[in-house]
């Protein structure tokens, strides 16, 4: 089973999603987007006493206060297929503050 809760942060309401026991983050979702939720293999039901979510609100409200926050802080489980979670390695590689496209993605993925 999946659960979510929401947060609202200085760029919109985000959607936070967890697996089973809640010890993984497995999703994070701006509302509105394009692909709000569909990387979830099944519905989400609203659970906002998982452990995880107190832990990243704490993460986030560091990260939107201006501090920098280490993203190995936060326990991750994206959810997705192997491209998928190339993507998500190499994100969790760009250093706080810099930007990154997705050519710049995709070439790091090539390079493997």
């Amino acid at each position: 089973m999946y659960y979510a809760t929401r947060y609202a942060s200085p760029v919109g309401m985000l959607t936070l999603a967890c697996h089973g026991d809640g010890g993984k983050l497995v999703g994070l979702w701006i509302a509105g987007q394009k692909y709000h939720g569909d990387t979830g293999p099944e519905a989400m039901t609203e659970n906002s006493d998982m452990p995880i979510f107190g832990t990243a609100k704490k993460w986030l409200d560091r990260y939107f206060a201006g501090e920098k926050p280490g993203i190995f802080e936060l326990p991750l489980a994206p959810a997705g297929s192997g491209f998928r979670q190339g993507v998500w390695e190499i994100l969790c590689e760009v250093p706080y503050g810099a930007l990154i496209t997705y050519g710049g993605i995709a070439k790091k993925w090539l390079r493997g």
